[in-house]
């Protein structure tokens, strides 16, 4: 039992996190790792399918995010230039202004989480 009481323990730091990043950001976590994901694509971007698996998220979630930061004009997408009926994914500039922002600035790590980030701040 003691585990779960961890777990909720855990859940709400992430909680209170995501909701300052939202608040100082203007992105979810998620809406970040779509971002953060396209940040080293070259060429003509990357699938959804591709995202999906980088993130982890599922197709549908992922569908759903993509929509979301494309309507905050964050990324673009445009049809393959050797399957036209493939979407890709690109940041934009204003995208990439969103990230440099996020590096820049640090946002409040919950105590329970910052050993978790130990050697990557």
């Amino acid at each position: 039992m003691r585990s779960i009481c961890v777990m909720r323990d855990i859940y709400k730091a992430i909680s209170v996190f995501e909701a300052e990043f939202e608040r100082v950001y203007g992105l979810s976590l998620n809406e970040a790792m779509v971002l953060c994901s396209l940040e080293e694509v070259t060429g003509e971007g990357m699938t959804s399918t591709a995202i999906a698996e980088r993130t982890e998220m599922t197709p549908s979630h992922t569908s759903k995010v993509i929509r979301a930061v494309e309507d905050k004009k964050l990324i673009k997408r445009a049809i393959g230039e050797v399957d036209k009926r493939q979407m890709y994914f690109q940041l934009t500039d204003s995208g990439r202004e969103r990230l440099q922002m996020v590096d820049r600035e640090k946002i409040q790590i919950p105590e329970l989480l910052k050993p978790l980030f130990v050697g990557l701040l």
